[in-house]
């Protein structure tokens, strides 16, 4: 029932943008704004029916360049508020499922409230001004989108990195006009390791004009349901900085390492900071580190770096290096927005894959150092290409076998220790066919480790080095009704084992075969919240990657069909 959304604003702008609102008129600033000499820009966002849109996202651009000086969220109730220094801006309006409108080339003078009504269209019907303007295929439009695309480095989670311009600040809203967001997700899931009923719960927390705080919490029934707690601090000392505090805890499960013996609860402990420092223009240095412990069942504990660099050589090229690691194991995952903080909802590793040395559990070690290029081809379409090199130090690898001989015994179970290098190169084809369809297109190719035969009689041969190669094709439908469908097939074959997905951050299920997610925007009866239903299918077809001989069969386990449905409401 989870799902990773990006920021649905970049591909919606990515379409055309044409102004369609109207300046509606001009009043007196609060004491607080007028000391400062500060701007508020402020208005409302509509659908073409006159409903409020939530979540859109409204941005202020340095008049005539691509340069975002400013991006909010709209509340539920579509309102929206930005303090800006003067100047002369172009105030653009988006949400996902519509067509952008913006008001161009407007004066903002000192101390000044600008109130703004924005009603956009359903995009794809080719009735709106934009779908109708002689130059909706120029390239400044796509450029405009390039310019506020998310950070390229994962510590971001989707942030969008604000540009500021020359002898400019971006100046952060009031803590106390601030109002706090919150997300609840209810959920049921059924699969192979069994059924439960979960909750996700969210709140942001403006503390200062430069701090903000996001609790995130998940529990549930059953031994597979996930137990966590997470807190998430982002301070801005400065127009340069944004600094990251995130820590979290959650149970993985109960280790038995004897028969005779009760089951310890495993839990893990993960820490991680990060400074997100904006060299230049176009130019974002992302530093910090990981830090992740088991306690409980278990001790062994994990630290290394985390290191990030990102170059934009213009409006249409980024060019990125990043350092990451891997301490957990992510089986699904979905990005929720608070504002312009993301909280992510997920689950535990599975317990059957934590490897045991020595009788006692062993933290995952896996590092990524990548280098990537993108490059926005058109108004309608960009490419991704990374060249990435993986090293796993330790990793449990769920496993079952079963030797000719044996078949009539079914499958035996345990977890292999992998350890090793991947090398490779994946690329990624986005496209918007419609204003309502999008597509995406992956292939990864190199040298890596897959599942070998010899690990049928010896188990510290389970892996060996090999080619690989992996695919993946995911369409996204998003109607009028409310209705979005997301649909993935993936295939890895010859049972390739990676230690960091290649695709990380672009899907949105990690699981193998088919898989479809589908959300419907629920009525809200006048209520002041968004609510949606969510119906998540997993590895539809019961495709299990694994290889087969004349001498017995060796798969993977934990990828069985799952099937998850829930209700998510922001408020």
């Amino acid at each position: 029932m989870i799902k990773t959304r990006k920021h649905p604003s970049i591909l919606s702008i990515a379409l055309a943008v044409l102004p369609m609102a109207s300046l509606l008129f001009a009043g007196m600033m609060p004491a607080s704004a007028q000391s400062s000499g500060l701007a508020v820009i402020k208005g409302v966002v509509l659908s073409e029916n006159g409903k409020p849109i939530g979540d859109a996202t409204v941005a202020v651009f340095r008049s005539g360049t691509a340069i975002l000086l400013k991006q909010v969220q709209s509340a539920a109730d579509g309102s929206f508020l930005a303090r800006i220094n003067p100047g002369r801006y172009t105030v653009l309006a988006v949400a996902q499922g519509f067509n952008p409108a913006t008001v161009a080339d407007v004066e903002v003078l000192r101390s000044a409230q600008l109130t703004y009504g924005f009603k956009l269209e359903r995009s794809g019907s080719g009735n709106t001004l934009p779908e109708k303007r002689v130059d909706r295929n120029n390239p400044k439009w796509a450029r405009r989108a390039a310019s506020i695309s998310r950070s390229i480095y994962q510590n971001s989670e989707g942030d969008v990195p604000v540009a500021i311009g020359e002898g400019e600040s971006a100046p952060a809203e009031d803590a106390a006009k601030r109002e706090s967001r919150t997300a609840a997700e209810t959920y049921f899931s059924s699969s192979e390791e069994g059924n439960f009923v979960g909750l996700n719960f969210a709140t942001l927390l403006p503390v200062t004009d430069s701090t903000e705080l996001v609790l995130a919490a998940q529990t549930g029934s059953g031994a597979s349901a996930p137990q966590r707690f997470e807190a998430q601090a982002k301070i801005r000392p400065n127009d340069d900085h944004q600094l990251r505090l995130t820590a979290s805890i959650g149970k993985l499960g109960k280790l038995a390492r004897d028969r005779d013996l009760d089951a310890d609860i495993l839990n893990q402990l993960s820490l991680q900071a990060t400074d997100e420092w904006k060299i230049r223009e176009g130019i974002i240095l992302v530093y910090g580190f990981d830090y992740a412990r088991f306690f409980g069942a278990g001790s062994d504990f994990s630290i290394s770096p985390r290191l990030g660099f990102q170059y934009d050589i213009n409006p249409k090229t980024r060019i990125r290096t990043a350092f990451t690691t891997q301490t957990e194991d992510k089986n699904w995952s979905r990005a929720i927005a608070l504002e312009d903080a993301q909280v992510i909802f997920r689950e535990p590793v599975s317990i059957e894959e934590v490897l045991i040395e020595n009788g006692k559990p062993v933290m995952n070690r896996s590092s990524r150092f990548e280098l990537g290029f993108q490059r926005v081809l058109d108004n309608k379409s960009s490419i991704d290409a990374n060249l990435f090199i993986d090293a796993t130090f330790s990793r449990g690898v769920g496993v079952a076998s079963s030797p000719l001989g044996n078949a009539t015994y079914g499958f035996e179970e345990f977890t292999g220790n992998q350890r090793g290098e991947t090398q490779g190169i994946s690329l990624v084809y986005n496209r918007r066919l419609t204003g309502r369809i999008s597509t995406s297109a992956g292939y990864s190719f190199g040298r890596g480790q897959r599942l070998s035969l010899n690990g049928l009689n010896r188990a510290s041969e389970l892996f060996e080095t090999s080619a690989f190669q992996t695919f993946f094709g995911q369409v996204d439908a998003d109607f009028k009704t409310g209705t979005n469908i997301k649909t993935v097939f993936r295939l890895s074959p010859d049972a390739t084992i990676f230690a960091i997905d290649p695709f990380q951050g672009r899907l949105a299920i990690y699981d193998p075969s088919m898989s479809i997610l589908v959300t419907q925007t629920l009525p809200t009866l006048g209520l002041p919240i968004r609510a949606e239903a969510i119906v998540d299918a997993r590895n539809i077809f019961d495709f299990h990657t694994g290889i087969a001989s004349e001498e017995g069969t060796l798969r993977l386990t934990g990828q069985g069909p799952t099937l998850r449905g829930g209700i998510l409401v922001r408020f």
